[in-house]
């Protein structure tokens, strides 16, 4: 007993039933009933019928009962080392009392602090001798124009008309 699936609607057709459709280039289709051959032959997409085999598989209807919730999984909390630090001096540093950490964190800002002005008056240092030497040569040489004490190419004066 051979048993044929509808080509349109995708239901099975027993023996005895049904209705065999071949077209011009020999491809033969079969129909449970005239309802479905008739929304063939007006090709209509089984996809958007709402009771083809088709539509129930693309929306996933009356699958329920076959296959259980998916289940979502749990994100696992891990802590790595950050670039600077050690996973350990982190810890540390999370243990610490509150007290502690701000005293220490106060430290650490007057030394970078200290050693930012310390920078500072060294650039200030370094422009001021700049300037000294600028202004000795500045006696010496010609005045000069904006774009030249920038360090601008010289401009040759063009020998040919």
């Amino acid at each position: 007993m051979r048993i044929y699936d509808d080509t349109f609607s995708g239901q099975k057709i027993y023996p005895g039933k049904g209705k065999l459709f071949v077209r011009g280039d020999s491809k033969v289709f079969r129909f449970q009933n005239g309802k479905s051959e008739s929304l063939f032959l007006q090709r209509k997409n089984p996809r958007r019928i709402s009771w083809t085999v088709l539509f129930r598989r693309q929306h996933r209807k009356g699958i329920s009962e076959e296959v259980a919730k998916k289940r979502s999984r749990r994100t696992v909390k891990s802590q790595r080392a950050i670039v600077g630090a050690s996973l350990d001096v982190i810890k540390e540093r999370r243990s610490m009392r509150p007290e502690a950490r701000a005293a220490q964190r106060a430290a650490n800002l007057s030394e970078i602090k200290s050693k930012k002005a310390e920078a500072e008056k060294i650039k200030k240092a370094e422009k001021a001798k700049k300037a000294s030497a600028a202004a000795k040569g500045q006696a010496q040489r010609s005045i000069q124009s904006k774009q030249g004490s920038k360090g601008a190419q010289v401009r040759v004066a063009a020998n040919t008309r």
